[in-house]
């Protein structure tokens, strides 16, 4: 079954807003085994609305619109949708309840506000329509279904249009859709896209149901395993060879198969585990590196301190970066991000800690020591690892990958230490 997303709205078209609800839908398609070939963004503008929605019902089964189903004049999607179907506006005296309802209870706590007379023009429905009640907002959904085809009508506001996905939109097509579609993730840190894809070459050649597709991210490899089946017990048998054939090659660098888990909340589950307490030392990276970790709740449980040593006087002052160090290495060196590691760890008394110095630019590097040289320590009980990097992009990138890159030095470490 083809379904097709229509997002209404002039603002998305200026990139005043982000389209979330875009991302949203077609994910949940997805997992409903619906097949999305077409995503269209149209201005608030009739004409045009007029031809985007009489295309879409024309070439899919389910045409899926949000927003546009405002009280103002430039909210269309309702009256445009009911005449490319065929269908007459009528008042829907249950949707006029709720809007009254709603209305009384948002002027008891705003006294000045008031209901005015385009608020009504919600309580229209093209006549048979299927009417979806909002419990956030004054704007019902609507489905209208006419000679094999289906119109899904959701308001545009994310916190409006996602629980009524939820509640009502994905029952209605779950019935309609007898099979699924399930995923499950892998991710690996430590590895190229390329050397990734490359070691699961065979799979891919192989893939029929399931299908096997990897995505790159900053030093990460994320690779996700999807099936078709008629339930979710049937895809996740399928499914189940392959991520075991996954694990097999890909081993320690696999660091969860679970979609929502982050790189950095799989490393603090290991401090966790280990009882470890982690003090960060970060130059070039600016405290990017304890806040990632701060991101994960309960990071309390195991961050102990985190340190800002910027400049060469911070570094000798506060970890103990030894001026000779500095003078004969430079700050951007082995030497130097060993002993800021062993510095932080023994002024916090941690566990383990974590650091990094380096040249993010624009300026500052030299032919020896170029833009986007980068050293990363990690000290775990007495024992220091010195890791040398060469960075490609700009500011952001470079200390973007200098933060994941500490982390997977820190994991690396980590799972070292669970050994012995």
């Amino acid at each position: 079954m083809v379904v097709e997303l229509v997002c209404v709205g002039t603002e998305i078209l200026l990139g005043n807003i982000v389209n979330t609800n875009a991302a949203y839908l077609s994910e949940k398609c997805a997992n409903l085994g619906l097949s999305l070939y077409y995503q269209t963004v149209v201005g608030d503008n009739e004409e045009r609305m007029t031809t985007a929605i009489a295309t879409a019902i024309d070439r899919s089964d389910i045409v899926i619109l949000c927003g546009g189903l405002g009280p103002t004049k430039d909210d269309m999607t309702k009256e445009i949708t009911a005449r490319v179907m065929g269908r007459e506006l009528v008042e829907d005296p249950h949707t006029r309840e709720r809007i009254q309802a709603f209305m009384d209870n948002y002027i008891k706590s705003q006294p000045e506000g008031k209901i005015t007379a385009n608020n009504w023009k919600q309580a229209l429905i093209p006549q048979g329509a299927s009417v979806l009640d909002n419990h956030n907002g004054t704007a019902p959904g609507l489905i209208i279904e006419s000679g094999g085809k289906t119109a899904i009508l959701l308001p545009g506001p994310p916190n409006e249009l996602k629980p009524m996905f939820e509640e009502a939109v994905y029952p209605y097509l779950r019935k309609k859709q007898p099979e699924i579609i399930y995923s499950e993730m892998v991710k690996i840190c430590g590895i190229g896209e390329s050397k990734a894809e490359t070691d699961i070459s065979d799979l891919i050649a192989a893939q029929t149901n399931p299908t096997i597709a990897t995505y790159a991210k900053t030093a990460e490899v994320h690779i996700r395993v999807t099936a078709k089946a008629s339930s979710e017990k049937e895809a996740k048998q399928l499914i189940k060879p392959v991520v075991r054939e996954l694990k097999l090659r890909f081993g320690k660098n696999i660091y969860t198969t679970d979609e929502n888990k982050t790189l950095e909340e799989a490393v603090v589950e290991l401090l966790r585990a280990q009882h470890l307490r982690l003090t960060t030392v970060e130059s070039c990276t600016g405290g990017a590196l304890s806040a990632r970790i701060v991101n994960v709740p309960g990071a309390s449980d195991v961050l102990k301190q985190g340190f800002v040593t910027y400049s060469n006087s911070a570094k000798k002052k506060f970890i103990m970066v030894k001026k000779s160090t500095l003078k004969t290495y430079g700050a951007v060196s082995s030497k130097c991000a060993k002993e800021m590691a062993k510095g932080g760890n023994f002024t916090t008394g941690s566990d383990v800690a974590v650091s990094v110095t380096g040249i993010a630019g624009p300026d500052g590097g030299t032919p020896e020591k170029p833009v986007g040289t980068v050293f990363i320590a990690c000290c775990l009980k007495g024992e220091t690892k010195v890791r040398e990097f060469h960075f490609n992009g700009n500011r952001s990138k470079i200390r973007e990958q200098s933060v994941v890159n500490a982390l997977i030095l820190l994991r690396d470490c980590i799972l070292e230490n669970f050994k012995k």
